[in-house]
């Protein structure tokens, strides 16, 4: 995802704005890995292979998601590690 998406990216839940980048992986104004948080909601939309996932609740692929929360545990803030919606560990 090229960061200078964050500009235009709102939360699909809410529609909050803006929202907060994690990078996990980065080059070149790329982030490959990482999360975005809202800060109205607490939810939390990873960035796997440079998509962000953003979709609502019901769409979501909880295994696939707990997967990346529990590889990525150490390099994500403990608001998303320990309190982010719609999961958390």
């Amino acid at each position: 995802m090229n960061k200078t998406m964050m500009n235009i990216l709102a939360c699909p839940i809410d529609k909050s704005y803006p929202l907060e980048l994690f990078e996990i992986k980065e080059k070149g104004g790329i982030v490959s890995e990482g999360a975005i948080f809202c800060l109205k909601c607490s939810r939390f939309f990873p960035i796997i292979e440079e998509i962000p996932i953003m979709l609502p609740d019901e769409l979501r692929d909880k295994k696939q998601e707990m997967e990346f929360l529990k590889k990525f545990k150490d390099q994500l803030p403990e608001k998303i590690i320990t309190k982010a919606n719609p999961w958390h560990l």
